[in-house]
């Protein structure tokens, strides 16, 4: 079985955020992501993960654009992605966060896809031993995005070139995009760093009809994948009440 852990911006929102992690480890998890975790105080946040014992597995890069701009910009010509990227570094290094998801941004054509390679390059290197990652979106649901194929994340990374960039195979929009999520396993298994479940179409626990979660963790533990899988949806009732797809 994988390891699992908990989102805590979707997970036991129930509770405000710095209560979240002692429901976590509660619940029985041993690390948690926390997308965007500019908002509070990052040694509060560090204290709730030493007296819990729990372990960062991600965070988000870069800060949320407060203005009402796309919460990403690494694939944007001209942003402001590699300053951003330093004080995300500083955080990840606070909450020793295992990874740091570098977002591509709302861009298009061989300009954006310049630029981000060129800002991974720079990322990469920027953060020495620090991991990060990348994820394709649903353009469905985030229209403009430019990373919106799996297949083209794994060119991405081919062109990038760096040992510490990772694919994040968030099975939700690998469903959404591509719609065999067993197939996009098999083919990029081998570039997957960390996972991301939820059930389509809405987003809720990784249970019942949609994608086959039983076969999807089946074949994570015969292909050795021993990362973070991490629980990224919508509880349909109480977040404890919904984690029998754990089990």
């Amino acid at each position: 079985m994988p390891k699992f852990c908990a989102n805590l911006t979707w997970l036991f929102a129930e509770v405000p955020l710095m209560d979240r992690f002692a429901a976590a480890k509660e619940a029985g998890f041993d690390a948690v992501e926390v997308l965007d975790p500019y908002d509070a105080p990052v040694q509060d946040m560090r204290d709730q993960l030493v007296w819990q014992g729990l372990r960062m597995a991600l965070i988000n890069c870069p800060p949320p654009n407060y203005t009402g701009g796309a919460p990403g910009y690494a694939a944007v010509p001209g942003s402001r992605f590699q300053q951003d990227f330093k004080r995300t570094l500083r955080y990840a290094q606070a909450l020793k966060a295992e990874f740091v998801h570098v977002r591509a941004g709302e861009a298009e054509g061989p300009e954006a896809h310049a630029t981000f390679v060129e800002n991974l390059r720079w990322a990469a290197k920027t953060a020495g031993k620090q991991k990060l990652t990348i994820e394709a979106l649903n353009p469905d649901d985030r229209p403009g995005w430019f990373l919106n194929d799996y297949y083209q994340a794994r060119d991405v990374l081919a062109e990038v070139g760096a040992k510490n960039i990772g694919l994040q195979f968030d099975a939700y929009h690998v469903a959404r995009i591509h719609g065999d999520v067993a197939a996009v396993w098999r083919d990029l298994s081998p570039l997957v760093a960390h996972v991301q479940v939820a059930q389509v179409p809405d987003r809720s626990e990784p249970a019942g009809a949609g994608v086959d979660y039983a076969a999807l963790f089946a074949a994570m533990d015969a292909d050795g994948y021993g990362g973070w899988v991490s629980g990224e949806y919508r509880p349909k009732a109480t977040t404890a009440a919904g984690l029998g797809w754990i089990r």
